[in-house]
């Protein structure tokens, strides 16, 4: 039997910390464990319509609340934001309890053994659900003895058939599962998502938490205060970023129906269907209030009207029609989802219709973190996973490409076939080689390798692109301090072949930010308005996948002086213009563009605020030689005769790439040289034995020299 002191306390819950979903703790402040009197792992019960008991644990902050898991919180009755009583309490040691999934177990597996090795040291009790690692969401039917219990090695075990593998009608399943409170768990409820399986958007589902629950749970406290409670939220943001999911999470905390509308199925061919469709859906939602209505890919059905779409305009009259005529407003809210917010009709977008515009933005490092948390929450992983480090290591990344990502990594884990089963970095490694920010894909967004230490000589230069782009993200807060924001965009110049291309993938590399390398000859296209979109598109796509590098290769093809003929060109330089004003707020997004002809850039480009910072990258002197040299030649099998400091003295003049064209020329003749003496299996055998002479060298020079 459970017991409970008098000195019980009034806490507020809170939303469980992403990787605590599903253990049965309460995470409490310390000035509240010391009130309470309790110890880490201690049992307290946490009372608010119902009643439950879980293990107490240390949380990192300080206030009045209790941090809870959504099992926990429908366990006590109770939502995120409402006041529960916390008191300590005693538990006894399990006999026998009796388990039932909620969905059928695959397989003739021993889950009575798998069941209580996971449950170990969990605190439970009839007419309750929780959560079991690997195995799913469990409803507790019988436990000896009776109240709460803790699940012990020598606990027997039993595991009843899934519910969803029961007969008997849904209704009589779900009477059959219930608690009696309020939040009373169903198998609809058990096989939903819940906030703490949605990462890195807390800003944004406090928000949505605001406009949606509120309404559907207190719509009184809007007729008190005179006001007609929000009607709709528009969810807008790149694809994968979690619309749909928290559309989902909000409707099952709240515990109302949830229907899905999605935009191409109410399309139809025959007049009137369409919106007779809509109708229905609006119809079923009222009739089981309090609900949510989701409207997913709204823009295919409520894009802007025009004279030539006669089937689209009505079908937006109708939804129209519909948000305006809801006879039980506040009980039923509807929620669009769309990653093209400006094609919706704007009709649709004022107050009274979707009162609330939110955008679902690519998350930050910490928002990846979190996400990352959630989709490692089950996965054994070894010591040597560091998640801070991937968070770090995946700009761009959205929560759908993180997803993919763990997924990869635990596919890597399972062909590797080791003993130990866990998932290791060189798993996630290999994932991350093959998984990209699915927002760049068509743009090829790369995080490039190469290092300044692959770029001999050019210390000013280094220095300056060191300043200028990694400094921002590095020392952020310095440039706050100072009031100061760092160059928006940089122009890398000079004769070609002198390294250009290559420090732009250098700085990157460095910086460790998504590179979007884009010759521009690329965006030119020849029907009007294309090339604007391309430009206009490519800077989204970076600002949604920030921090970036967009290096804009020979720009001189796409931003010539304008007034001289070339309409497209002077459209592509306008929209560069206003792309490059547009981003001076912005640290995380850098332009770097090259040229070897900077005399007929449009002047407007140049100026302070869009490409300011002029960089030459000059022909090298003797010591940059020298050292660009050393990196061609690093790991070669150099012969005795051959001297990189003469080689710099003999090739005045040349550029980078013509130095790193003489040592391939030179090494290429070197094995030809082999080849020609020696058949394939012979020179296989003599490989180690093969040199690049002084005489190759030589060689090379001549034939670089004719050119």
């Amino acid at each position: 039997m459970s017991g409970s002191s008098d000195a019980g306390i009034e806490l507020t819950v809170e939303g469980a910390n992403k990787r605590d979903a599903g253990r049965g703790i309460a995470r409490l402040p310390e000035s509240a464990r010391e009130e309470l009197g309790v110890l880490s792992g201690s049992p307290v019960i946490i009372e608010g319509d119902g009643m439950t008991v879980v293990k107490v644990w240390p949380a990192d902050d300080d206030g009045s609340f209790v941090r809870i898991d959504s099992d926990t919180r429908a366990n006590a009755g109770v939502n995120i934001g409402d006041s529960v009583t916390v008191t300590s309490g005693s538990v006894s040691e399990a006999r026998e309890i009796a388990v039932q999934p909620v969905e059928a177990m695959p397989g003739e597996n021993d889950y009575e053994h798998m069941v209580r090795t996971r449950l170990v040291d969990q605190i439970i009790q009839a007419d309750e659900r929780t959560h079991i690692e690997g195995l799913g969401t469990f409803l507790v039917r019988e436990t000896a003895p009776s109240g709460p219990v803790r699940v012990t090695d020598s606990t027997r075990v039993s595991v009843l058939p899934g519910l969803n593998a029961t007969s008997g009608s849904s209704g009589e399943r779900e009477e059959d599962a219930g608690t009696g409170t309020p939040n009373a768990p169903s198998a609809e409820a058990d096989s939903g998502v819940s906030y703490e399986d949605i990462g890195g958007l807390d800003e944004e589902l406090d928000r949505i938490r605001e406009m949606i629950e509120m309404p559907l749970s207190e719509p009184e406290e809007f007729r008190r205060l005179g006001i007609d409670p929000p009607s709709g939220v528009l969810l807008h943001g790149p694809p994968g970023t979690g619309k749909t999911l928290i559309a989902r999470a909000v409707a099952n905390e709240v515990n109302a129906y949830f229907d899905t509308i999605s935009g191409p199925e109410i399309v139809s061919k025959y007049k009137g269907e369409s919106e007779e469709r809509l109708r229905e859906a609006f119809e079923t939602a009222e009739a089981n209030a309090p609900a949510i209505l989701f409207v997913d890919e709204i823009d295919s059905i409520a894009g802007s009207r025009d004279e030539d779409a006669d089937m689209e305009n009505r079908v937006v009259a109708q939804l129209l029609t519909l948000m305006d005529g809801l006879e039980d407003r506040g009980r039923v809210v509807v929620i669009g989802a769309t990653n093209r917010v400006d094609a919706i009709d704007p009709a649709l977008r004022r107050g009274g219709r979707f009162d609330r515009e939110i955008e679902i933005g690519v998350p930050g490092e910490h928002g990846r973190r979190e996400i990352l948390d959630v989709h490692t929450r089950e996965m054994p992983l070894a010591d040597d996973v560091d998640l801070n480090r991937i968070a770090a290591q995946t700009h761009g990344f959205v929560g759908a490409d993180l997803a993919s990502l763990t997924t990869e990594a635990a596919m890597a884990a399972l062909r590797a076939e080791r003993d130990d089963g866990s998932v290791h970095r060189e798993d996630f490694e290999t994932a991350l080689a093959t998984v990209d920010p699915s927002a760049m894909r068509e743009y090829v967004a790369e995080s490039p390798t190469a290092t300044f230490d692959d770029v001999g000589g050019l210390e000013g230069v280094k220095q300056t692109l060191t300043e200028t782009i990694e400094w921002p993200l590095a020392y952020g807060e310095l440039f706050a301090a100072t009031n100061t924001d760092p160059p928006s965009g940089i122009l890398l110049y000079g004769p070609p072949g002198t390294g250009k291309t290559l420090l732009a993938r250098a700085v990157a590399g460095e910086s460790d930010v998504n590179f979007i390398h884009v010759a521009g000859p690329e965006i030119m296209d020849r029907y009007v308005g294309e090339s604007e979109e391309a430009v206009r598109e490519l800077f989204e796509r970076a600002r949604q996948t920030a921090p970036s590098i967009i290096f804009l290769d020979e720009i001189d093809a796409i931003a010539s002086h304008r007034g001289q003929g070339n309409e497209v060109t002077e459209r592509v330089v306008s929209q560069l213009l206003a792309e490059l004003d547009g981003i001076t707020e912005n640290p995380n997004l850098v332009v770097l563009a090259a040229t070897n002809r900077r005399d007929i850039i449009d002047d407007a480009l140049l100026r302070p605020g869009r490409l300011e910072q002029h960089v030459e990258v000059p022909e090298p002197d003797h010591d940059a030689r020298e050292e660009i040299l050393a990196v061609h030649t690093a790991g070669k099998p150099l012969a005795d005769d051959v001297s990189v400091a003469d080689l710099a003295d003999e090739t005045e003049g040349f550029s980078g790439a013509q130095l790193e064209a003489v040592v391939r020329e030179a090494s290429m003749l070197a094995i030809r040289e082999a080849a020609t003496e020696q058949g394939p299996e012979q020179a296989a055998e003599n490989a180690d034995d093969v040199r690049i002479t002084a005489a190759h060298f030589e060689a090379a020079l001549d034939r670089e020299r004719q050119r």
